[in-house]
């Protein structure tokens, strides 16, 4: 057993004078898959946000491959980032780029844009499918689209870990098993899976496809559900 990839240990989190999330303890494991439910305004945008170290806890570890994030400087916490992919449920895009230029984004920014890495762009579109649309804008995307378009660029620096905050929550059932699927091949190429959502159908079409553990926020706390689904 390697060492887990996100470890939270009684991680608490208040915010405005309250406390949000209380005595949280997790270990993520190499090549394991979460699902994360649980009711609008629990907390699980904000659970996500401490596993990614957008946001520090209040109380508590939380251990990035092994490392506290409290004892990470700026430089750290960045490189650490990259080794985990997020789609936000709201993914932003530069409305003025073409949609390959908006998936390349992390390679440039980091300056990884070189011609390997262009080539698999290439392929990482045709992955999820978006290979004719790599000159479109953003504007002209379905919601279909966009979540994928989303995904592309979460997974574009071949992160260890895929976060993915209700990644099916503008999109229709069709497009939400599509995504699904995306999600589950990862997950067999050894990555590290933790998607949010309140879609318990999409849990149950997961159900079939890989042994995904569930968690629930409920009442501040994080618990592993059972197999009631």
């Amino acid at each position: 057993m390697g060492a887990a990839v996100i470890e939270l240990e009684n991680v608490a989190y208040s915010y405005g004078g309250g406390e949000l999330l209380s005595d949280i303890s997790l270990k993520l494991s190499p090549g394991s898959f979460h699902f994360l439910t649980g009711p609008s305004g629990a907390g699980k945008t904000t659970f996500m946000k401490l596993c990614y170290g957008a946001l520090l806890p209040t109380a508590g570890h939380v251990r990035l491959f092994d490392r506290d994030v409290r004892l990470m400087d700026r430089d750290e916490i960045a490189l650490n980032r990259r080794r985990i992919g997020v789609v936000h449920q709201d993914c932003q895009f530069l409305d003025h780029l073409p949609l390959h230029e908006n998936i390349a984004l992390p390679l440039t920014v980091s300056g990884r844009d070189n011609i390997d890495e262009l080539a698999n762009l290439k392929e990482l579109m045709a992955w999820v499918g978006l290979k004719s649309r790599a000159e479109a804008l953003p504007p002209e995307l379905s919601g279909g689209e966009r979540q994928r378009a989303a995904l592309a660029r979460a997974v574009i620096m071949s992160p260890d870990v895929v976060l993915a905050d209700e990644p099916t929550g503008n999109i229709d059932w069709d497009m939400s098993q599509r995504l699904l699927q995306l999600l589950v091949e990862l997950n067999r190429m050894g990555k590290t899976i933790m998607v949010a959502t309140h879609d318990l159908n999409l849990i149950r079409a997961a159900k079939g496809q890989v042994s995904a553990r569930v968690l629930r926020i409920a009442n501040r706390r994080v618990q592993l559900a059972g197999a009631d689904l």
